[in-house]
C-alpha cells in the first residue's frame, strides 16, 4: 500500500517506517524536523521511501499528498503537557485543526489510523480500570486537544484511534523526557531520583509495540475502523514507585527517595485496561524489563542533550 505518515520521523514515527518499509509499503514521511535530528538517514537507500521536509499545516502541500495514499497516518504532533503550554496555538493547529483537514479531505476508502493517548482519562478511580467506555477527564491542554482530535474522528466513523500509555524504549528520534527513559537516565546518569506523589499510577507501552499497532490495524482495519483502542503492556500498570523498583533491579545503586512536599506537575494517576485491542489479535513483543535493557545500552552512548521534546 502507499502509506503517508506526517511527523515520520519522531519518536514513534522513526521507528514505524522501517518497520512499514519492510513490509513491503511505498511510505511518504513529511516532517519538519524541527527537533534537528537525523533520525531516517539510515533508511534514505530505500526506493519505496520519499521524504518530504515539510509541515502540515500547509494546506496546499497536504491536499497535493493526500489523494494519492492507501493509508493516512498523522503523527505530527507537538508532544506532551510542557510544549503545548509552551506554545497554545501551535498546539491546536498541529495536534487538532491539521488532522481534521486531513479527515475532511480524504475519500471513504482511505484508512486513517489516529495515535490518542490514554492521558485523556486523567485521574481514575482507584483500582478500576478504565477501558474504552470510561468518561474522560483530561487534565492538561495536551490531552484535551488529543481527546476533542479523537471525538471528531470517532463521530465521522471512518477512522481507527488508539489511546496509547506511556512510551519508552531507545528510538532513531530519541526522547528522555518520556517517564520510563527519564527515570532510567537519571538511575544511570545521577544515581538517584526523588519523587513527588509516588503513588501515581499510569500504563506503558514500548515504541516499537507502539509502531506494531498500526501495522496491525492496517491488516484488519475493516474489523477495527470506527473504535478506539487502548494500546498498552497489560504487565504494566505501574506507579512510579513501582517503576523505580523495577528500575533499580539493573541499576542496583539507583537510590529513590519520597518527598511529602511538592506536586507532580502531571496529575495523571489511573489504570488501563488493554483488552479490546488484545481481542482483535495485537499482542506486545517487548516488556518493560525489555525496555529497561535497551535503555541501558543506548544511554552508553547519548547523554541529555537534544533529546527531549523541550
Amino acid at each position: 500500500m502507499k502509506v503517508l505518515v506526517t511527523g515520520g520521523a519522531g519518536y514513534i514515527g522513526s521507528t514505524l517506517v522501517p518497520m512499514l518499509l519492510d513490509e513491503g509499503h511505498q511510505v511518504t514521511v513529511i516532517d519538519n524536523f524541527m527537533f534537528k535530528q537525523n533520525p531516517l538517514l539510515d533508511q534514505c537507500h530505500k526506493d519505496n521511501l520519499t521524504i518530504i521536509n515539510g509541515d502540515v499545516r500547509n494546506e496546499e502541500l497536504m491536499l497535493s499528498l493526500i489523494p494519492g495514499h492507501d493509508v493516512l497516518i498523522p503523527l505530527a504532533c507537538l508532544v506532551g503537557a510542557p510544549l503545548c503550554n509552551k506554545d497554545p496555538m501551535a498546539a491546536k493547529a498541529v495536534n487538532t485543526d491539521a488532522i481534521k483537514f486531513l479527515y475532511d479531505n480524504k475519500s471513504d476508502n482511505q484508512m486513517l489510523i489516529y495515535p490518542c493517548t490514554n492521558s485523556g482519562y486523567g485521574i481514575g478511580e482507584a483500582d478500576i480500570f478504565c477501558d474504552e467506555s470510561s468518561p474522560l477527564k483530561p487534565i492538561s491542554l495536551y490531552g484535551k486537544l488529543k481527546v476533542e482530535t479523537e471525538s471528531y474522528l470517532l463521530t465521522k466513523g471512518e477512522a481507527v484511534c488508539f489511546r496509547f500509555a506511556t512510551v519508552f524504549g531507545s528510538s532513531p528520534r530519541m526522547r528522555l523526557d518520556l517517564l520510563v527513559n527519564d527515570f532510567t537516565y537519571k538511575a544511570i546518569n545521577d544515581g538517584y531520583i526523588i519523587l513527588f506523589e509516588s503513588h501515581f499510577k499510569r500504563n506503558y507501552l514500548h515504541v516499537r509495540d507502539a509502531a506494531k499497532a498500526f501495522i496491525h490495524t492496517i491488516n484488519n482495519y475493516n474489523q477495527m475502523k470506527g473504535n478506539t483502542y487502548n494500546v498498552g503492556l497489560s504487565t504494566a500498570n505501574l506507579s512510579k514507585k513501582e517503576l523505580c523498583d523495577e528500575i533499580k533491579k539493573f541499576v542496583p545503586n539507583f537510590m529513590v527517595s519520597e518527598s511529602e512536599i511538592g506536586k507532580d506537575p502531571d496529575q495523571r494517576n489511573y489504570i488501563v485496561s488493554n483488552e479490546k485491542i488484545e481481542a482483535t489479535g495485537y499482542k506486545t513483543d517487548y516488556s518493560l524489563q525489555d525496555g529497561i535493557k535497551e535503555l541501558q545500552k543506548a544511554f552508553s552512548i547519548i547523554k541529555r542533550t537534544e533529546y527531549a521534546n523541550i
